[in-house]
């Protein structure tokens, strides 16, 4: 019963998966436009930022749909197909549960931020 059940949601994922791809791609909201220095400046502070995220992970899509809509440029890393991704976030945080916002401090001191509506917020806050 065990293996119809993970075949079923793998099929599943894998119809679903390039629809919900598509759908991602035909509703880019558009980019919030900043004068070059206030880019820069946006640019530079983004290179502290990590997304770690599966491709077709509807959370993910969200935090991705909102980097877009700030114009963020933030390192995206796939955790689903990339072990090396998926280690690192599995060592940083204990679980592998995607989105997470891997944030680096001006000190070195690192921290994680997971839940969708969370990074959201955070994105927002920091930079709308």
């Amino acid at each position: 019963m065990k293996t119809v059940i993970r075949a079923f949601f793998r099929t599943l994922r894998i119809v679903l998966g390039p629809v919900m791809l598509l759908k991602e791609r035909l509703t880019q909201p558009t980019g919030v436009v900043r004068e070059a220095a206030t880019q820069a400046r946006v640019d530079q502070q983004c290179q502290s930022l990590a997304l770690y995220q599966f491709s077709t992970c509807p959370f993910c899509i969200k935090v991705r749909q909102e980097m877009r809509r700030l114009s963020l440029p933030i390192e995206k890393r796939d955790a689903q197909h990339d072990t090396t991704h998926r280690n690192a976030l599995l060592q940083g945080t204990g679980a592998t549960q995607v989105p997470c916002l891997q944030i680096t401090e001006a000190d070195g001191q690192t921290r994680w931020l997971k839940d969708s509506g969370a990074i959201v917020a955070y994105l927002r806050e920091r930079f709308a």
